[in-house]
């Protein structure tokens, strides 16, 4: 089925003169993968899944997974609503990329009271002249810590292609891949909850041996 569906494929854009098909098949051992264009520097187009997380408190969570490639920017009131289920109440304010600054969701944070990282809309030339006459130290500080907030999501995937080999997934099935995937940020939560651990303890023993030897030496 799959040789037949990459014939059809390729015979549809040989007639057509063209060089794209809608669901392309760019591997037969593993026909759910779609190439997706990022316009990175030396590599321009990606294969594999796609992923849109959340990081809360240092903790990730997958919030999309999908073979094809879709705008994330739709992606930010789901995650917020999803946030609201798994916490019991909205963020107070949510860190993201400027393609999830869409009108949308700025309306939507600001009815629900969640305070959006990023600088407002309208014309760039405008907005520079006017930041530079209302912005005061205290808003360039927040927005330096947003942008540092904000950052924590790239370095997850870092981390996550680094030391948990995101990027060398070798199954071959869709729902194998999807497992193994999920099993890697399982285990970055994991790590982080053993040494959040780890340093509690480490502070209750040092308040205890210090207030012992604080009354030994007292003594």
């Amino acid at each position: 089925m799959v040789a037949r569906e990459l014939f059809r494929q390729q015979l549809e854009m040989y007639e057509n003169n063209s060089h794209r098909v809608d669901d392309r098949i760019v591997s037969i051992s593993q026909p759910h993968i779609r190439p997706i264009v990022r316009g990175k520097a030396g590599r321009p187009t990606e294969f594999g899944a796609k992923l849109s997380i959340s990081v809360v408190r240092g903790f990730s969570f997958v919030d999309r997974r999908s073979w094809d490639s879709y705008n994330e920017g739709s992606d930010l009131i789901e995650q917020i609503e999803t946030y609201r289920r798994r916490f019991g109440c909205y963020p107070e304010s949510v860190h993201v990329d400027k393609i999830y600054r869409t009108r949308e969701n700025r309306a939507y944070c600001k009815k629900h009271g969640i305070r959006m990282s990023g600088s407002p809309l309208g014309r760039r030339i405008f907005r520079m002249t006017t930041q530079a006459q209302t912005v005061s130290a205290t808003d360039k500080k927040q927005a330096a810590v947003d942008e540092a907030i904000r950052n924590q999501v790239e370095g997850k995937f870092g981390q996550a292609k680094r030391r948990f080999s995101l990027g060398r997934i070798m199954t071959k099935l869709a729902s194998t891949s999807a497992a193994q995937i999920s099993l890697r940020f399982l285990v970055m939560n994991l790590e982080r909850a053993l040494r959040q651990l780890f340093l509690s303890l480490f502070l209750l023993w040092h308040a205890c041996c210090g207030g012992v030897f604080a009354k030994s030496s007292a003594g």
